[in-house]
């Protein structure tokens, strides 16, 4: 199931690094391969995606959420 998500991109410094979106109601996201035009750390999205449950990473800052389609909103 789809969820809808709008937020900041951010960039997180644990192990190798790693990028998420911070959502208006304060939750974090890490974003499983994020495309290039989404590694704008602060840029306002609204993104589209697949939370995958049977996806562990290193850094562990939030559900993962694999990207199925985004838009970079106007600041």
């Amino acid at each position: 199931m789809s969820i809808t998500v709008t937020g900041a991109i951010e960039r997180s410094e644990i192990g190798v690094g790693t990028w998420g979106v911070k959502t208006e109601g304060g939750e974090t996201y890490e974003l499983l391969d994020p495309p290039d035009e989404l590694l704008v750390p602060q840029a306002k999205v609204t993104i589209v995606g697949k939370v995958r449950e049977d996806v562990m990473t290193i850094a562990m800052i939030g559900p993962v959420l694999e990207i199925e389609s985004f838009q970079i909103l106007e600041n």
